[in-house]
C-alpha cells in the first residue's frame, strides 16, 4: 500500500483487493472512535471498505486517502475511468503530527484571480494541508474590498507596473504594464466557505504598520508626510509606514472589524514585519513622546499592540511575524510566525506564545530550486526539494519545556516573481508535497524513499490535476529563465 502523500502513521497491508462499482465510500464521523483530532481509520477487505474519522476534517483526509489509493485518474476534474475501482486490502490508521499545516499565498504583490485561489485550496486539501494564509495587502497592492474605504481598492488595488526580475539580474525600471485586482466581500466569503468545505481554514493578513504604501497611496493622511504616493512598483521594503495618529488607528480598527466579519476562522494576521522607522524619527518624535514612548522606534511595538489587542478584543487570535516579539509585549494569545529563522520562534515560545515555524532558509517556496543558470528568477536561498523534505519544525535548540508551543509549520509562496498561476505551480510543486509530509508525518523520514514514491505515485496525480510543477531533473523548456534556453535532458 505504497505511495501515500502525506505518509500515513501506520499501514498494515493484507492480501487481496477490493473491487468497487463506485468510489464514493461513506466515512463515519465518530468522536468516540479513539482517534486523535483529524484522524481516521480505513479498513479495506475483499468484502468492502469501512472508514471512520474522529471529526469532519478526518473525514476529508480519509476521502483524500481513498482517492490516492484508487490511482491518479481520481484527481481529474471529470470521471474518465472505465470498469470497477480496485483498492488494495489492508488497514490504514492516520492522523497529523501538527495541528497547523499551512501555506501562505501572497496575492498582494501579484493578484491571483479568485478561480486560482479556489484551485490552490483544492491543492492544499489534496495534500492534507489545513491552513491558507492569504497575504492580502502590501506596498504593491491592496486586495480586499472595504466598502467604508473604497479608495483602498480603487487606488490601492492598482499599480503602474512591476519591476522586471530582480537586481542585479533584472532592472529597477518597471515594465509599464498596469497590474492589479481585488476580491469583493462576496468573493472572500466564497473563498472562506469553499475552504471550510475542504477542511482548510483561511487566515487573512492585513500588514501593519509597514508594507502599507498601497493604503497610503489611497489615503495620504494615513502616512507621515501627507505627500501623494504611488502604489509601489518596486520590490523590497518601503520606508513609507503608517503614522501613529489616533485617526489612523481607528481607520485600521474598522478594517480589521471588516476582516473579522468575513473570515470565520480563529486567527487574523496583523503583519508587523520589516518596519523601517526613518519617517517616525523625522515626523513622529512628538507623538511618540505624547504616548510615553522612549523613542519613535517604539511606535513599531505600539502599533502592533493597538491592532493585535483590538483583534483579541473581537474574539480572534492575532498572528504576527517574529519581529513583533522584539518590538514589545504582545497580547497573551498572539501566535508568532517565525520567518527570519528559528530563533524568533524559540524566543516567542519561551515568552509564552504559540508558534508557527516558517523560516525563510527552509520553506520559502519562491526561492530558487537549483543553481542551474536556466532556473527562472534565481531568488534568495537555495531551497531544493531535498532541503524542504529534511526540514524539522521542532528546532534542536528549543527547550523541551516549550516544544508543545509549536503549533506546526507553514510554507510561504511570495509572488514578487510569480505573476500568474502557472508560475505559482512551478514554485510550489513538488516542494509543497514534500512539506505536506513534513508537517503530517512522524519526524523519522528518509528522502530517497520519499522521492521514489513521489515519482512513481504522486507526480502522476499532479499531472492529472493539471499542476505545472517543476520536474525533478530541471525546468521544462517553457519554464526556464527568460533568455536562457532549456538544457537538453
Amino acid at each position: 500500500m505504497d505511495g501515500l502523500v502525506p505518509r500515513p502513521v501506520r499501514v498494515d497491508p493484507a492480501p487481496g483487493v477490493c473491487e468497487l462499482d463506485d468510489l464514493v465510500v461513506p466515512v463515519v464521523v465518530d468522536p468516540a472512535a479513539g482517534l486523535p483530532a483529524e484522524g481516521y481509520r480505513i479498513r479495506i477487505a475483499p468484502s468492502g471498505v469501512h472508514a471512520v474519522a474522529a471529526d469532519e476534517a478526518g473525514k476529508q483526509h480519509a476521502e483524500q486517502t481513498l482517492r490516492q489509493l484508487a490511482g491518479p485518474e481520481t484527481f481529474r476534474a471529470a470521471n474518465i475511468h472505465s470498469g470497477r475501482w480496485v483498492l488494495p486490502c489492508g488497514e490504514i490508521v492516520d492522523h497529523p503530527r501538527f495541528a497547523w499545516r499551512g501555506c501562505l499565498l501572497d496575492v498582494a504583490r501579484h493578484f491571483q484571480p479568485k478561480a486560482a485561489v479556489l484551485r490552490f485550496i483544492d491543492l492544499l486539501a489534496a495534500h492534507k494541508l489545513n491552513v491558507l494564509h492569504l497575504h492580502l495587502t502590501d506596498d504593491q497592492g491592496w486586495r480586499i474590498e472595504v466598502p467604508e474605504y473604497p479608495r483602498l481598492t480603487e487606488v490601492g488595488g492598482w499599480r503602474e507596473g512591476s519591476w522586471v526580475g530582480r537586481p542585479p539580474d533584472g532592472t529597477e525600471e518597471h515594465d509599464g504594464r498596469p497590474h492589479g485586482g481585488y476580491y469583493t466581500t462576496g468573493d472572500l466569503r466564497e473563498i472562506v466557505a469553499y475552504a471550510r468545505e475542504r477542511a482548510v481554514t483561511v487566515v487573512p493578513e492585513v500588514d501593519i504598520p509597514g508594507h502599507s504604501q498601497a493604503a497610503i497611496a489611497a489615503y495620504p493622511e494615513l502616512g507621515n508626510t501627507g505627500a501623494a504616493l504611488p502604489v509601489r512598483t518596486a520590490w523590497g521594503i518601503s520606508e513609507h509606514v503608517l503614522n501613529a495618529e489616533e485617526s489612523t488607528v481607528a481607520f485600521y480598527r474598522r478594517v480589521f472589524e471588516h476582516l473579522v466579519d468575513i473570515f470565520d476562522g480563529p486567527v487574523i494576521a496583523v503583519g508587523g514585519d520589516e518596519v523601517p522607522t526613518v519617517e517616525w524619527r523625522e515626523h513622529a518624535a512628538a507623538r511618540a513622546a505624547e504616548l510615553g514612548l522612549s523613542s519613535p522606534d517604539d511606535l513599531h511595538g505600539w502599533w502592533i499592540a493597538q491592532i493585535a489587542g483590538h483583534v483579541a478584543g473581537l474574539g480572534r487570535r492575532p498572528l504576527a511575524w517574529d519581529e513583533a516579539v522584539d518590538a514589545g509585549p504582545l497580547p497573551p494569545d498572539t501566535i508568532v510566525a517565525s520567518w527570519r529563522g528559528e530563533h524568533g520562534g524559540i524566543a516567542a515560545a519561551q515568552a509564552g506564545h504559540d508558534v508557527v515555524m516558517c523560516p525563510e532558509q527552509h520553506v520559502y517556496l519562491d526561492h530558487r530550486q537549483s543553481d542551474r543558470p536556466d532556473e527562472p528568477i534565481p531568488v534568495g536561498y537555495l531551497v531544493p526539494l531535498r532541503k524542504v523534505y529534511q526540514y524539522e519544525p521542532i528546532p534542536d535548540g528549543m527547550p523541551e519545556t516549550v516544544r508543545e508551543r509549536v503549533l506546526g509549520a507553514q510554507a510561504q509562496v511570495w509572488t514578487e516573481h510569480l505573476d500568474n498561476p502557472r508560475r505559482v505551480d512551478y514554485a510550489a510543486f513538488p516542494r509543497l508535497a514534500a512539506f505536506a509530509e513534513v508537517v503530517w508525518s512522524p519526524p523519522e523520514r528518509e528522502y530517497d524513499e520519499f522521492e521514489r514514491r513521489l515519482v512513481r505515485h504522486h507526480l502522476p496525480r499532479l499531472d492529472a490535476l493539471g499542476v505545472e510543477y517543476r520536474p525533478l531533473e530541471g525546468p521544462r523548456p517553457w519554464q526556464t529563465r527568460p533568455g536562457v534556453p532549456g538544457r537538453p535532458r
